[in-house]
């Protein structure tokens, strides 16, 4: 596996690729990677020809300070676990290389990024679109791989790709679970032992709303998942809301969407975390 720093490197290395027709497949990360970033890589090297996985974390997408500084980094380790996969290229830039001025850009998304983590997190958003596209510019993949984790990221970044008409597809993948349900996250080294147990109601409780949503109406499953999860003193909902899928507004009715998600935001202590369950329509 190849470590590469600067872009101009990185891009040399693609050209000869793309000279030899390899297709391109990457994985963007921040880092401190776990099996649901590991399970991207391995649905790139199973869908391309050769897959270069990025480490940055990102300054713009932190509307906290704090949340950027304690953002864990295992960069020797990541490195490890990228060899084991078969990942060819880790492309790992400072923040000189990716931002050597101001990224002064603004993105509209519309009312994608109004509701739910675009809401709480005001310019996060806009950072990630900001760092994709110059990753997309650096990279130029021919597929890029997502966690369905991140659902209303996804969303924006199809949204992005369509809006600068770039030519890559993107690929979105299923959320990676711990056994106890937890989803995966990088977040969850934070977690102390005793809030590491508490936080799998959180995944406990979308399970369970899943089970009787076809008998309750929106606005009772929404009360009883935030009243459920608040029920426990560590956990404290910043958000819970059942959406259109395709649109990420808020629905109040089972019919008014395709398919609906619920989207939730849950402080563990002070770590905050996310997660997303998808409903069945009711017949």
């Amino acid at each position: 596996m190849q470590i590469i720093h600067a872009i101009a490197d990185l891009q040399k290395e693609i050209s000869r690729l793309k000279n030899d027709n390899k297709s391109i497949g990457f994985v963007p990360t921040m880092g401190a990677l776990h099996q649901g970033h590991l399970s991207l890589v391995k649905e790139c090297l199973a869908e391309t020809d050769h897959c270069i996985v990025s480490i940055f974390v990102n300054p713009t997408q932190f509307n906290d300070r704090k949340d950027f500084q304690l953002y864990p980094q295992k960069f020797k380790d990541d490195g490890e676990l990228l060899k084991e996969t078969g990942c060819h290229i880790l492309f790992a830039p400072s923040e000189q290389e990716m931002y050597p001025e101001p990224d002064n850009r603004m993105f509209d998304f519309g009312e994608l990024d109004k509701v739910m983590e675009g809401k709480f997190r005001p310019g996060h958003f806009n950072g990630v679109a900001q760092i994709v596209s110059k990753l997309f510019d650096a990279v130029k993949p021919d597929k890029a791989f997502f966690g369905e984790k991140d659902f209303q990221q996804l969303a924006i970044i199809r949204e992005l790709v369509k809006q600068l008409q770039l030519p890559v597809k993107i690929i979105g993948c299923p959320i990676v679970r711990e056994q106890d349900g937890l989803a995966m996250s990088s977040r969850n080294m934070r977690l102390t032992i005793g809030e590491r147990q508490i936080a799998t109601k959180i995944a406990q409780t979308l399970f369970k709303s899943c089970t009787f949503a076809s008998l309750k109406k929106i606005p009772e499953v929404t009360e009883w998942v935030i009243k459920e999860i608040n029920s426990e003193p560590l956990l404290k909902v910043e958000y819970f809301e059942i959406v259109d899928g395709n649109t990420l507004q808020p629905v109040s009715d089972w019919e008014e969407a395709e398919y609906a998600v619920g989207c939730i935001a849950v402080f563990c202590g002070e770590v905050r975390l996310i997660d997303n369950i998808t409903y069945k329509k009711p017949e």
